[in-house]
């Protein structure tokens, strides 16, 4: 099987996320039990390797970021999963595929992502047909790996409720990535602008902060858009990108 995996990695530090401050303690919390956990497992083998993280809230508020900078700390490599390059129509494939995945990444003591965990750990249906019994049977299995695995996982989920609740009692921990406020937002402007000069009038990051709330991924887009097409930035042109962008959430 060719690997449903892609290394991911970050030029970033911790400096560069932008989170509210609940977050941001939740994620130091993270980071000081995972090197425990890193200390404790490596001097006494009999405990349990494995540690379960979920990263959860809207599409590009941070959580492949937070997911890249801990596998740097921990100076481990980091391997998103293609959730729908492990799925397969034949049944019985799909447990064949995440067995051999699951083998590979404990050889090699990768850390393991799941982006939009939810469209393989939703929640169980109702067992109305043959399709269904093995849908359930294949999220039985999953969950059973992850359980067994001893590496580190970390599944990100736009909503924590879509997860099944089976799942759900199987992290260790749990950080939640909301939308930035205005005075985030405003620090993600200034951040993603500081390298460009304006051609024309001051860029009115107040403004831009206060009237979109748009997401740290979507607030660098914009401005990486704007200076792709035209090597330029003017309050117009980003004007023009916020709204192509948040056309795109609708």
């Amino acid at each position: 099987m060719e690997r449903p995996i892609q290394q991911m990695t970050t030029q970033k530090r911790w400096a560069d996320i932008v989170v509210n401050p609940s977050t941001l303690q939740r994620l130091e919390d993270l980071r000081t039990q995972l090197q425990q956990h890193k200390d404790v497992t490596a001097t006494k083998k009999r405990i349990q390797a494995g540690y379960r993280v979920l990263f959860y809230g809207p599409p590009g508020t941070g959580k492949a970021l937070a997911a890249s900078l801990l596998a740097q700390e921990l100076g481990v490599e980091l391997y998103k999963v293609d959730l729908p390059g492990l799925v397969s129509k034949y049944i019985g494939e799909t447990e064949k595929n995440l067995g051999l995945l699951f083998d590979d990444v404990e050889k090699n003591s990768w850390i393991l992502f799941f982006e939009e965990a939810d469209a393989l750990f939703g929640k169980r249906t109702g067992v109305k047909d043959a399709h269904d019994k093995y849908t359930n049977q294949e999220i039985s299995y999953l969950v059973q790996r992850i359980e067994d695995h001893p590496g580190l996982q970390i599944m990100a989920s736009n909503m924590k409720d879509n997860l099944d609740d089976a799942f759900i009692r199987r992290f260790q921990f749990i950080v939640h990535f909301p939308l930035p406020d205005t005075a985030e937002r405003r620090k993600l402007w200034e951040m993603a602008l500081s390298d460009y000069q304006p051609v024309d009038e001051p860029i009115d990051i107040d403004l831009l902060a206060g009237k979109f709330e748009l997401s740290p991924a979507s607030i660098v887009n914009i401005v990486e858009d704007v200076k792709q097409k035209t090597g330029a930035i003017t309050l117009d042109l980003i004007d023009k990108g916020v709204h192509l962008e948040m056309s795109k959430q609708v």
